[in-house]
């Protein structure tokens, strides 16, 4: 089921845009009528994005942005809301992962995932926040994953990032809902985007791991469609694909259970 277009004529910024889930989310966007500022530290591929994206209507700009770097995010908020006189949507969705054990993280990989997967949803907010709430109007996403409701072994550093994103989301939902803004978490399963080959893996085979994962992953234009239905319905919390929702079902009610499998499947990856 396509998602019902209510974005005609609303401004957004999509983080992470030059591919994956952040470039389907802009495509639909601008499908919708949107005026769509496509973020991303990969220029190239946002300007790729940005043309694919204009040719399914509304408007789209790419611009390179890190995340990482808060003083560019506030100035792109800052710049994006003075040129076009409103931002609705902020989609916080740039990230990267690491597959493997955590004995083998370096700290460079626990403070590049933080640094990406948190702060960098952290600057959006701060910055889209300030803005919306000034305006009494708006609607902040920021994509975290299933991996950051249910236990992921092997994936510890980056299922902590997106715990930490989940919190955030769903805390300052109660505190910004008086202010006028809206504020979603979208936790997708597998999805089939370039994330898959460019997460950093240690002591795994990565072609054995994305083979055993092949049945689950859905594709980045479904799992756009997906999150903007939540969005459009303001869902708090949008679990993507079918078998993401039976895990955090399955999690919600038996915890203990989905430990246990847990720790079986860690058992068995380490051999």
């Amino acid at each position: 089921m396509r998602w019902q277009p209510t974005s005609a004529g609303k401004v957004a910024i999509v983080t992470g845009a030059a591919s994956g889930i952040g470039r389907a989310l802009a495509g639909e966007l601008a499908l919708a009528g949107a005026d769509v500022v496509l973020a991303d530290i990969d220029e190239p591929g946002a300007v790729a994005a940005a043309s694919d994206a204009a040719t399914r209507g509304g408007r789209a700009e790419a611009v390179r942005v890190d995340v990482t770097d808060a003083a560019a995010v506030e100035a792109l908020v800052t710049r994006v809301g003075a040129e076009r006189g409103r931002l609705d949507f902020m989609f916080n969705n740039a990230g990267i992962a690491f597959i493997g054990d955590t004995l083998s993280m370096t700290l460079e990989d626990w403070n590049r995932i933080i640094d990406v997967n948190l702060r960098g949803v952290v600057h959006g907010v701060r910055a889209a926040y300030a803005y919306m709430a000034a305006r009494g109007d708006g609607h902040i996403v920021n994509t975290a994953s299933v991996s950051g409701l249910i236990p992921a072994p092997g994936f510890t550093a980056y299922a902590a990032s997106k715990h930490a994103v989940v919190g955030l989301s769903v805390s300052l939902r109660a505190e910004a809902a008086p202010r006028g803004v809206r504020v979603s978490c979208a936790c997708p399963g597998f999805i089939d985007t370039p994330l898959k080959h460019h997460a950093k893996v240690v002591g795994l085979d990565r072609e054995a791991v994305t083979a055993s994962l092949a049945r689950l992953f859905a594709s980045a234009d479904d799992c756009a469609r997906a999150i903007l239905r939540g969005v459009a319905k303001n869902q708090g919390i949008i679990v993507v694909t079918g078998h993401a929702r039976f895990a955090h079902a399955v999690n919600r009610l038996a915890p203990g259970l989905v430990a246990r499998l847990a720790e079986r499947l860690a058992r068995r990856a380490g051999g």
